[in-house]
């Protein structure tokens, strides 16, 4: 079931749910210890987007965040036993839709520049190093948000 809420919104069990995923995937899988609870979680404008089996468990997740008048999509992860579903592709649909009209940025991870693509986003940078893991900034331009890939 996919969820919505803002940071004030969210169960205290919802939010435990979303950062144990968020840490499983970023720091414990991809063996990288860095400080994700960066603040912006709570932001009265940030979504947090969500898809949660019939037990409650968190299997998908991301956020959008407002940059100004921009926005920005991240922590896109998804537990290992469900991935290949589709369920961060509709996420990320779904966050594209809430931006609507503005443009989207993205910090990805190098490896999934295609995937991303997917979505219309198309590189806006030369790659950097972010905690050790290989990313490039990405950007969907508010005139590429109506594309809805199939999946």
């Amino acid at each position: 079931m996919l969820r919505e809420a803002r940071f004030a919104e969210l169960t205290p069990g919802e939010l435990y749910g979303i950062l144990r995923l968020r840490v499983d995937v970023f720091v414990v899988e991809q063996t990288c210890p860095y400080p994700e609870l960066d603040g912006r979680d709570a932001e009265p404008a940030t979504v947090h987007l969500w898809h949660q089996d019939e037990d409650g468990a968190v299997l998908s997740t991301i956020r959008v965040l407002a940059n100004g008048e921009d926005r920005a999509i991240g922590r896109v992860a998804t537990a290992r036993s469900a991935r290949g579903r589709g369920l961060s592709a509709e996420l990320v649909r779904r966050g594209i839709e809430l931006c609507a009209g503005r443009t989207v940025d993205i910090g990805a991870q190098a490896y999934l520049e295609s995937w991303y693509e997917r979505f219309g986003f198309r590189r806006s940078g030369p790659d950097y190093v972010e905690d050790g893991i290989p990313h490039l900034p990405m950007r969907l331009s508010p005139d590429r948000g109506d594309r809805h890939p199939a999946e």
